[in-house]
């Protein structure tokens, strides 16, 4: 039947049914009764006053629960009309039915905090004779119509589902690649139960190997993104596929500890691989957004980046580990002034002791004699191959350190300014450091589908390799890193760093380090100095590894 939807009032439940191609012949609506009442073609129409100023609580709820009752019943075009993008919204909720295969919506919505209103979702998904559950809490925020002065729902994606970011949808059927079972270096299976983080790790192997393996695709829905060439996310497995087998360099023993690991801080991420093979052991992240950071992160990195600068100078004749390198409390280039942490100076100390210590004068005052600001850049990329298109078999991001002049140049010589990285990236170049020998991180060999891996145009000297693990070893025993490296075994090394973001009250943590042939690094946003956050995670997973 497709006639209006009914309302009521039950319990703060909405509720919608299916019936044919539309929602059907009821929809309960919560408390909203005296908020929200039915039009005269069966449509919702919330009773909130125009006005001015902050959107009342009153008025938040009203409107919430007026647009829920809506949404529930299936109408988009009044769910619509209730938010501050109506074309998006009617879209999004019209395709929740025809698109998504909704065939039952229960929403049920929660108490307001001032303008926000969570609500949970239990949905029933058929398609093509078989019914599955849906299940998720969200939440919605009411603020003031621009035009129209009315409170109206903040439309954004993610009122749909959680997981919903810009411009990606909701969508149900049978996926165009079929699923992919993944296993570790040595056969486990890497599941997204096991292994959280993983999932978009898994994402990217279905979409890029999926079809190269034998298996067929069932029934699903998943979240459709909003570039064509990023991984659709499954969510829910409506029909069982025939998963299609791929191999990965993964250890699935470091990637529970690195799981275990970051669970510790908020928006943690940590890499680890192999310094000799390049291969990535494992990626993990625990943030809000769910976004893999580990790999596809752009941040400044800190002092971690004075693992490159401390080459570059090294190379140049400028400094040496074990000679003296002046360490002012400050230091002034192209019109700042840089300081070490609480002004702290060192006297007499040679470059290695600088380095263990971070000290950010001794490396900043080398940007004179080096007169040359695209050494850093050059660096950076002819070394360590950062920018150099890493072809992972999963989507990552290469690094960033483009040429800068003045005080950005300067900034950029202790990991600030413009340059960007990932955890990823940090941790590739610890391996660069201990083996001398830039090899390209990946999680499937490139055996597996014949491309082309990145490589770095110049090799690391000898002496400047040894002379960077001799300062990483430095700082692993007796330098900032000492506290986090203690319960570290094996021949082992470090570099913490801390990246000021504009706006943020804490600063970055950064961290990395090696023990004999594993290489790890971690990045906590807003975790504070270097071995207060990062350090832990990172000591975690070399133990592991």
């Amino acid at each position: 039947m497709h006639g209006a939807a009914k309302g009521a009032v039950i319990s703060g439940v909405f509720l919608a049914m299916l019936g044919g191609a539309g929602y059907g012949v009821y929809a309960l609506v919560g408390d909203a009764g005296a908020d929200a009442k039915e039009g005269k073609d069966g449509e919702t129409s919330v009773q909130a006053e125009k006005g001015s100023g902050p959107v009342s609580e009153k008025d938040a709820e009203k409107t919430a629960k007026a647009f829920l009752a809506a949404w529930a019943a299936g109408d988009e075009r009044v769910a619509a009309d209730l938010t501050n993008n109506a074309a998006a919204a009617q879209a999004a909720v019209g395709d929740f039915k025809t698109k998504a295969y909704v065939t039952k919506a229960v929403i049920t919505p929660g108490a307001p905090n001032g303008i926000t209103v969570p609500y949970k979702v239990e949905a029933e998904i058929t398609y093509e004779g078989t019914t599955k559950p849906l299940a998720y809490d969200s939440q919605l925020t009411v603020v003031r119509g621009l035009t129209s002065g009315k409170p109206l729902v903040d439309w954004q994606p993610s009122v749909i589902h959680p997981q919903l970011q810009k411009d990606e949808k909701l969508r149900a059927g049978t996926p165009a690649n079929p699923p992919v079972k993944a296993v570790d270096r040595n056969g486990k299976e890497l599941t997204v139960e096991q292994y959280p983080s993983l999932r978009p790790v898994l994402d990217a192997l279905r979409k890029t190997y999926g079809a190269r393996t034998d298996g067929t695709p069932g029934a699903e829905v998943w979240i459709e993104p909003a570039a064509q060439d990023a991984p659709k996310r499954s969510l829910l497995t409506l029909v069982e596929g025939k998963p299609g087998q791929i191999q990965t360099v993964l250890d699935a023993d470091v990637q529970a500890a690195a799981e275990k690991a970051v669970q510790k801080f908020p928006e943690a991420s940590v890499v680890a691989l192999k310094p000799s093979t390049g291969e990535i052991l494992a990626v993990a992240d625990h943030r809000k957004d769910a976004y893999d950071a580990s790999l596809l992160g752009m941040r400044a990195p800190g002092s971690t980046m004075k693992i490159v600068t401390g080459a570059m100078l090294i190379d140049r004749g400028l400094v040496a580990a074990d000679k003296v390198a002046e360490c002012p409390p400050t230091v002034q280039w192209g019109g700042r002034t840089f300081h070490n942490l609480d002004d702290f100076k060192l006297d007499n100390a040679t470059f290695a002791t600088s380095f263990a210590q971070s000290c950010n004068t001794a490396f900043i005052k080398q940007i004179k004699p080096v007169n040359d600001d695209s050494a850093l850049p050059k660096e950076a990329r002819e070394v360590f191959g950062i920018g150099e298109e890493w072809k992972a078999g999963v989507p990552v991001f290469d690094g960033k350190v483009p040429e800068a002049t003045g005080a950005s140049a300067a900034a950029a010589y202790i990991g600030q300014g413009q340059v960007q990285m990932s955890p990823l990236n940090i941790a590739s170049i610890t391996a660069t450091a201990r083996t001398g020998v830039f090899r390209q991180p990946v999680v499937v060999k490139a055996s597996v589908d014949g491309r082309k891996l990145a490589t770095a145009s110049r090799t690391m000297k000898p002496g400047v390799s040894a002379q960077l693990v001799k300062m990483m070893r430095l700082t692993a025993t007796s330098g900032t890193g000492a506290k986090a490296m203690a319960s570290v075994g094996g021949d082992k090394g470090a570099k913490t760093g801390s990246a000021e973001v504009d706006g943020a009250s804490s600063p970055d943590s950064w961290f990395t380090g090696f023990s004999d042939d594993v290489a790890a690094a971690a990045m906590v946003q807003g975790g504070g100095h270097g071995n207060e956050a990062a350090g832990p995670i990172v000591a975690e997973v070399l133990k592991a590894g």
